[in-house]
């Protein structure tokens, strides 16, 4: 095998994309949120970008000159050639004066402007504690246990595998080693009895029907049947079978049905009754009102809390100085140039933004009118051809951004979705769909409730007739409605 190297010449197409090019595709994905922290980056790295702060005509006029010139307040010259002694008998004077007014003012101290909020003292005081884990407060709890050191051991061990929702996730013979010596399989057995005694109510248990039996032997009132229900029919009550419960109980299905009320008030996860999740802040992109004197809409951006940017003159005249050092104006019209891209991509994020908001509201106007179950189908194909940009310029402008009107705050991209056609022509998206087949579950008989067959032919006579019923069971799915004889009311 023969190696060599020698040179070729090879013609193709590439597509490459300027990196101003990219930083617009970036900052037109940004919700509105993220795009106020890439702002605050900008100008923490880059030192010719500022704020644009507006003028104030009142601080920003010149100071009228006083008539009468106060001695003190006159140039000091002093002067040897000549006869100054005014001037000497002023600087005599200073000496008293500032005695005085040292004597009047007592200790200094720093004023504090009251219109100058300090930032830094707000942020902290504005910024939130962090949550306390589950694992952090019941370990907290359990020092405070009073018992024997094998028990506090396993007590410790058993806390360790207890999850977000407050349930133990292994089995007790599997915590015990018979290589240990510091605990023994009682000790775990009594630390499980003393953890399932910690807040919140019900933490330790190993299944749904232990939890809710640990809240029932903690509650303040009577629910020993309630006790005697889960303990005995847990199955049967999943099922939904309460006829045969109440046969095997002797009791009545209205017994049943109230004790099921009281318990629906027990929390299945308690866990996460501590230490929860943040939920991320929604903020909305684009706001529609409808117009006082029209019956048309409003559409503007929700963008008052974006700064205005702009290049420091300063730095921009000193670019353009041929006196200066060469590296410092490079340096600067690199960064000149850095602000003026990102400026421009702001700039073309709001243009964007603005004209696929209003061709959303342009096409999906009954929607705004009525409500969700006139929500169209909408393809983002449509909304790119109207606007003149790519498929792609319209997903990025939508991705991660909220819209604001009379129905509430709802996802830009909820708007853009597929549908079908009814008998008379008129189009219905999935989301549509999905509405009218909630309404169709809320307002049936609980006695008699509606099977998938029954809500197909309900979707019908609403005109939608072109549906399967496994479409309807997929939606009736993806909605957490249970089946027919889940939703049985006895």
């Amino acid at each position: 095998m023969k190696l060599e190297m020698r040179g070729q010449m090879r013609l193709e197409q590439r597509m490459k994309l300027a990196p101003h090019m990219i930083q617009s595709m970036e900052i037109l994905q940004l919700p509105i949120l993220a795009l106020q922290e890439r702002i605050e980056q900008e100008l923490n790295s880059n030192p010719v970008l500022e704020i644009d702060e507006p003028s104030n005509p009142e601080t920003d006029s010149p100071v009228e000159q006083q008539s009468g010139e106060d001695i003190n307040e006159k140039d000091l010259v002093v002067d040897t050639d000549s006869n100054k002694a005014e001037d000497f008998e002023r600087l005599g004077s200073l000496d008293d004066d500032y005695k005085d007014y040292m004597n009047r003012s007592g200790s200094f101290h720093r004023r504090v402007q009251s219109d100058e909020p300090d930032g830094k003292l707000q942020a902290i005081k504005n910024t939130a504690a962090p949550p306390q884990s589950l694992h952090e407060h019941l370990l907290d709890q359990w020092r405070l246990v009073d018992a024997e050191d094998g028990v506090k051991k396993a007590g410790g061990l058993i806390i360790d595998y207890i999850d977000d929702r407050g349930y133990l996730t292994v089995r007790l013979e599997q915590l015990h080693n018979k290589d240990r010596t510091d605990f023994t399989f009682e000790d775990l057995k009594q630390a499980l009895e003393l953890v399932q005694k910690l807040e919140p109510v019900g933490v330790g248990a190993r299944d749904l029907a232990e939890c809710l039996l640990i809240q029932m032997a903690q509650s303040s009132e009577d629910m020993s049947f309630e006790s005697l229900l889960i303990a005995g029919h847990m199955d049967e009550l999943l099922e939904n079978r309460l006829p045969d419960i109440a046969r095997k109980m002797n009791c009545s299905i209205e017994a049943i049905n109230r004790a099921i009320e009281r318990m629906s008030k027990l929390d299945t996860s308690p866990g996460l009754q501590i230490g929860q999740a943040r939920n991320h802040p929604i903020t909305a992109d684009v706001i529609v009102e409808p117009l006082d004197n029209s019956d048309g809409y409003s559409v503007r951006l929700a963008d008052s809390n974006l700064p205005a940017l702009r290049v420091n003159d300063y730095y921009a005249k000193m670019s353009k100085d041929a006196g200066a050092d060469e590296k410092t104006r490079k340096f600067l019209q690199n960064n000149i140039r850095s602000a003026q891209w990102i400026m421009d991509a702001i700039e073309q994020r709001k243009n964007t933004l603005l004209r696929v908001a209003r061709a959303v509201v342009r096409y999906q106007r009954e929607f705004f009118e009525k409500g969700q179950l006139h929500l169209k189908p909408l393809p983002m194909s449509k909304i790119a051809d109207d606007v003149g940009v790519h498929l792609a310029t319209v997903s990025r402008a939508v991705a991660g951004k909220y819209i604001q009107c009379s129905w509430g705050i709802l996802p830009l991209r909820k708007f853009f979705s597929g549908g079908t056609e009814d008998i008379n022509g008129n189009g219905h998206s999935w989301e549509a769909i999905r509405a009218q087949l909630q309404q169709i579950i809320n307002d049936e008989d609980k006695a008699k409730p509606l099977s998938d067959d029954k809500i197909r032919r309900k979707l019908a006579e609403a005109g939608i007739n072109n549906l399967a019923r496994r479409t309807v069971a997929k939606y009736r799915k993806l909605l957490n409605i249970p089946a027919a004889r889940f939703r049985k009311k006895y």
